[in-house]
């Protein structure tokens, strides 16, 4: 097992079955990539309506102004485009997650951590989810996008999963510029176990080997994928693949 591997998360899992290459620069040899302006805006967003469901007397402009105050600290040194691009959409994002969240009243908590340990791995899962309402035993996790999606995407239902555990409801909601629906997390049950299915993959992946570089010579990066097209991503990909 990798040394600096020390728990499995959502996204970490996501990510090897999406592109295992992507796995092993990230996860194996640790090179983090850029964060852009889309997850700035998510994480602002998300800032703006929690302030706005823990206190019901906050009024919309308050939070829109957490929303701003959040995104422009952690964009400020960004070299991203697109940031005022996505700046602009933060208001109706929160004015709409608003009108759609706080009807379920005040939560619990937002961004607590959730630790699994089931006895199949030797790694726990862990992630934090977006809102709670213990009295409703209900999680919700909030997504922004650019394009409001049919369904639950599969790799959300694998995270939400991870929060809702046996005995809360898991919900999805999908935010865009002009839109914002909630989806109910079916079969939450199989979601669980698929992402169970991929830590254990993870764990014999891992198991492998002890060489971060060794990784490198099992698996290729696709150079057409989404996940590869940042230049220093690519320019990693020729440094620690040869291609």
């Amino acid at each position: 097992m990798i040394p600096n591997y020390i728990h499995h998360s959502p996204s970490g899992l996501n990510m090897f079955a999406a592109s295992p290459a992507l796995f092993v620069l990230e996860r194996v040899l640790g090179f983090k990539q850029t964060v852009g302006a889309p997850a700035h805006r998510g994480v602002a967003v998300e800032a703006g309506v929690a302030l706005g469901l823990l206190n019901e007397g906050a009024d919309e402009q308050a939070c829109i102004d957490a929303a701003f105050t959040t995104y422009d600290t952690i964009s400020a040194l960004s070299p991203d485009d697109r940031k005022e691009k996505y700046r602009n959409s933060i208001p109706d994002m929160v004015a709409m997650a608003l009108d759609e969240l706080r009807p379920y009243g005040q939560p619990t908590a937002v961004q607590g951590f959730i630790e699994w340990k089931p006895e199949c791995l030797q790694l726990p899962v862990i992630g934090y989810y977006d809102f709670i309402w213990e009295d409703r035993g209900l999680v919700i996790d909030l997504k922004t996008t650019e394009r409001m999606p049919g369904e639950i995407k599969i790799p959300h239902a694998r995270q939400v999963s991870l929060y809702a555990g046996d005995n809360h409801e898991g919900m999805l909601t999908y935010c865009t510029p002009k839109k914002c629906q909630t989806y109910q997390l079916e079969n939450i049950r199989e979601h669980r176990e698929a992402l169970l299915s991929l830590a254990r993959k993870v764990e014999t992946f891992l198991s492998l080997s002890d060489d971060p570089e060794f990784f490198t010579s099992i698996t290729a990066p696709d150079l057409e994928s989404f996940y590869w097209s940042a230049p220093n991503v690519r320019q990693l990909a020729f440094e620690h693949w040869g291609i």
